[in-house]
């Protein structure tokens, strides 16, 4: 991105072509001695004297996707491997500079209502540039800084005040998590600009929607400070992988904010798309956390039951039962462990074909086991159970729960060219439960970036040369189907005419 936002052309060159016009002037005996030449090269050199204004920052957008676990939920707790992959429902990030005559940073996520600004000028600066404190864009944190934290606490004193107890703690972690990492890779002389944010992800639904955002807004900042280069076509392997590790560093610093003790996976698993398998044996160091660079994408049903869970009561549920029956238990963790290391070298293997019934098949057939054993602890529920029996009713796909269980979603891989009238009526009974669908791609792009934030998106300005997407917009796009038709990414269809993803391939 440094080709893109360097001007080479800009106000310096504008200097030196004047000042070049000036000395062929002078060197071709174009001096004549008249007040009139006089006074218009004294004029000239006022206008060099005066201070040339920046243009500002084009508008510019960020797009990362949500996550779900595809095999492996609970036995990853008991130090077992899981696979978690990207989908295609995705969060988007418009970012807009300001005039110079403003001082401010805003955050705005209008579908959770939540907008707060805060004045540059009046930040804790000095405690987050101090020598000991200060971090740069490569640091790696992992751990926050107890001063820090605190310093930032009389800043969000009076975010969203009005707000139910709830629903301004979200505000609250939100706006904890922005400021922590705008402080810390930012300065007092960082540009007045917004961030507005729309997702396409569920909310609280366990596919890594606060990750999601974390990932879009570490990316925004290094893009404002020209420490990545890419994404470009041509890119080396290596440097889009310190890319990503870049902007997957300071987005699990925002996961700390809002988490405390996340895992990692998820923010792993935004930044660089595709999936990834996860273990973590000894809870007292860092998860490994091996990339699937070569992961296929797959048709992926995403249903979500709007059942309340709570990932502690069922992580809590299945280790009181492996107290009381260890060794049974202990062998369906065993069992949901081995199924994951076969999906692991399954979905990798090179004639492995996406589109193929038969490839499909065997690893729908592991999900539905995974789903049994892990129905055979107690985590699923009635709402996932109707969900499981209506797909399997009409021979669409294999389903299996995701997450922690107890309600939440479920996740199905679609048979190839299911009948469209399957696929209505399957979309009716759901809607009759309540429940949400959502046609996706499970193991697609990672973060993205459209700069500017123009683009070709099938609405009637295609045919002037595209379509700004202003802050207008953005903020009346209906729904997730008007904020995907928009932004020109959706519904599995993956890239689209200037978006840019760093895409790395296996070594």
């Amino acid at each position: 991105m440094l080709q893109i936002m360097s001007q080479p052309n800009g106000v310096n060159g504008i200097h030196k072509e004047v000042e070049r016009l000036h000395m062929n002037g002078s060197m071709n005996g174009s001096t004549n001695g008249t007040d009139s030449t006089t006074a218009s090269r004294a004029n000239q050199r006022k206008r060099l004297d005066r201070k040339q204004s920046s243009p500002m920052m084009p508008s510019f957008m960020v797009s990362a996707p949500g996550k779900v676990i595809v095999f492996g939920e609970h036995a990853v707790v008991h130090g077992k491997a899981a696979i978690a992959a990207a989908i295609s429902l995705r969060s988007y990030l418009l970012v807009t500079s300001l005039s110079k005559s403003k001082r401010t940073v805003t955050l705005r996520f209008p579908d959770i209502d939540f907008a707060h600004s805060w004045n540059i000028d009046d930040l804790p600066w000095a405690t987050f540039k101090t020598p000991e404190k200060k971090k740069f864009y490569y640091s790696l944190v992992t751990d926050l800084d107890e001063d820090l934290v605190a310093a930032i606490q009389p800043h969000l004193d009076n975010v969203s005040p009005d707000k139910s107890p709830e629903m301004r703690k979200v505000h609250y972690n939100a706006a904890a998590a922005f400021l922590y990492i705008f402080l810390s890779l930012g300065s007092k002389e960082f540009s007045a600009c917004q961030y507005t944010l729309r997702s396409t992800i569920p909310i609280g639904a366990g596919l890594g929607s606060s990750a999601s955002i974390a990932v879009c807004l570490s990316t925004a900042l290094l893009l404002q400070l020209r420490t990545l280069s890419g994404p470009h076509p041509d890119q080396p392997a290596e440097e889009a992988r310190i890319q990503l590790e870049r902007i997957n560093r300071w987005a699990f610093v925002q996961e700390m904010l809002m988490h405390g003790n996340p895992s990692g996976v998820d923010n792993t698993v935004a930044s660089q798309g595709k999936a990834v398998v996860f273990q973590r044996t000894d809870y007292s160091k860092p998860p490994h956390v091996r990339p699937l660079w070569n992961f296929p994408e797959l048709p992926l049903l995403l249903i979500d039951t709007r059942q309340p869970k709570s990932t502690a009561h069922e992580v809590a549920k299945v280790a009181k039962l492996k107290n009381t029956h260890p060794k049974l238990v202990g062998t369906i963790l065993d069992a949901i462990d081995e199924i994951t290391n076969r999906a692991d070298k399954l979905m990798i293997e090179a004639d492995f074909d996406s589109q193929d019934v038969e490839c499909l098949r065997r690893v729908g057939e592991l999900m539905t086991i995974n789903h049994g054993l892990l129905n055979s602890l107690g985590v699923s529920h009635p709402t996932l159970e109707r969900t499981r029996e209506l797909v399997d009713h009409e021979n669409i796909g294999w389903t299996k729960l995701t997450g922690a269980g107890g309600g939440g979603c479920s996740i199905t891989l679609l048979r190839p060219d299911v009948p469209q009238e399957k696929m209505i009526e399957l979309d009716r009974r759901l809607g009759e439960l309540g429940y949400r669908k959502f046609e996706t791609t499970l193991g697609g792009d990672g973060v993205g970036v459209l700069w500017p934030a123009v683009l070709k998106n099938g609405m009637d300005e295609d045919d002037v040369g595209g379509m700004e997407i202003d802050l207008e917009r953005f903020l009346s796009a209906q729904g997730n189907e008007g904020v995907e038709k928009l932004v020109g990414v959706h519904g599995g269809t993956g890239e689209r005419e200037g978006w840019k993803f760093w895409r790395v391939e296996s070594p």
